[in-house]
């Protein structure tokens, strides 16, 4: 049976889907400090106030991203999708409305819950994707995630200048439009003899990690992964207080750095992500991409000057490529019943991480930048990065070998 229609429709909207969904959440960045200002006591307790709700936001990401992944796999990847970004407009909705803290940190956490949606996205592009383009199009999603992530912030920052409230409703208009487009576009992508029972022994975020186990690539994947993003939290919670202390940058410096990071990754991973899988295959670009990233993280932290940091910039960009290639041989490593699951999983791992990330990365700067420290060395937590990163590309390197390999035809239309 052909899905060839699904592939048509549903690449687009995915991409779409993604973007508008970090659209959503980074609309909110900029302004999400102030209005915890207007509520809390003290400058203290602003900080404690917004540390629990990106704490909120990540737990309940690691929750629920194995329930909505498990549950994509049970009903099909389209109503939990559509569920999501309904759920996601109704939030946002909300916060524009919150009168108080209390109420903004359950408006963080439904958020955190219907941010989770991006399992079955990333379930839906398993789906619908052959061997020859899985690694293109988990690019695409990749570059659509960048994409949100450079206009989100100055978009809002831009409406917070008009109203505080104003960038909240926007972005609950954005998801709704986005609703009433799935709604009319979207075809469902798994087959209904690919779908299993809901269990939750296997939604729950444990149980979900231990399904891993079953497949030893995979679960080395998820691990090498893992390293990754506590390598890039790390990086995220730093540059700006680096730089600034290191080279005097001001707000515009940093924001551009941060940007051309974002643009360039975007390129990479948009448009060149084809051609160097097509040159090399997905795990040589995976491993490839993970040891260009640890060469730009030391880089970073050994850059004596302005000009050096922002060398390292394109090598880091290149780094790119690993994302797609490794989401494309795990997702060819899974049976059709399992890729909710297992993006769920990942998602979860992910999830955990992003809050371990600034509190290791705030505490080694903290340490080798603090007035008599023992040892003086700012750029730590780059250095701690680049570590990490090695140890990603030893365990990817041993679970690419366990990965099956590529089949020459798409298991979605090869079912009767």
């Amino acid at each position: 049976m052909s899905l060839s229609p699904p592939r048509q429709a549903g690449i687009p909207f995915i991409v779409i889907t993604v973007l508008l969904d970090v659209l959503t959440f980074s609309l909110t960045i900029p302004v999400f400090p102030s209005l915890i200002r207007q509520f809390a006591t003290s400058e203290a307790s602003a900080a404690w106030w917004m540390g629990a709700m990106i704490a909120a936001f990540s737990i309940m990401q690691f929750v629920f991203a194995p329930v909505l992944g498990a549950l994509s796999d049970r009903f099909g990847r389209r109503p939990i999708i559509l569920a999501s970004i309904a759920g996601m407009a109704i939030d946002q909705l909300f916060l524009a409305f919150a009168p108080g803290l209390i109420w903004l940190l359950v408006g963080r956490m439904a958020a955190g819950l219907t941010a989770a949606n991006i399992t079955a996205a990333n379930a839906y592009i398993a789906d619908i994707s052959g061997p020859q383009d899985r690694a293109k199009n988990f690019g695409k999603m990749g570059a659509a995630f960048g994409v949100g992530f450079i206009m989100g912030p100055a978009l809002g920052g831009l409406l917070a200048e008009v109203d505080l409230r104003l960038p909240f409703m926007v972005a609950a208009g954005l998801a709704a439009l986005n609703f009433l487009y799935g709604l009319m576009v979207l075809p469902e992508s798994l087959h209904p003899a690919n779908r299993r029972p809901f269990r939750w022994a296997r939604a729950n975020p444990v149980g979900s990690l231990r399904a891993l186990a079953l497949h030893p690539a995979v679960l080395g994947l998820a691990a090498s992964r893992t390293c990754m993003v506590l390598a890039m939290g790390v990086m995220q919670m730093v540059w700006v207080l680096y730089t600034t202390k290191r080279f005097g940058w001001s707000e515009l410096d940093n924001g551009l750095s941060l940007a051309a990071v974002g643009l360039t990754t975007v390129l990479v991973q948009g448009l060149l992500i084809d051609r160097i899988v097509k040159r090399l295959g997905e795990p040589r670009t995976a491993l490839l991409g993970i040891g260009l990233e640890a060469t730009a993280y030391a880089g970073y932290g050994a850059a004596g000057s302005s000009t050096t940091f922002a060398a390292v910039i394109p090598v880091h960009a290149m780094s790119g490529m690993s994302s797609p290639a490794i989401q494309s041989i795990v997702s060819r490593s899974v049976g059709a019943d399992e890729q909710g699951s297992v993006q769920g999983a990942f998602a979860s791992m992910q999830s955990l991480t992003f809050i371990l990330a600034p509190l290791i990365g705030a505490e080694l700067f903290e340490t080798f930048t603090a007035e008599g420290a023992t040892i003086a060395i700012p750029g730590m937590p780059f250095y701690f990065g680049s570590a990490m990163l090695v140890l990603s590309g030893f365990v990817a390197a041993w679970a690419v070998r366990r990965a099956p390999a590529p089949k020459t035809t798409d298991p979605q239309t090869e079912v009767a």
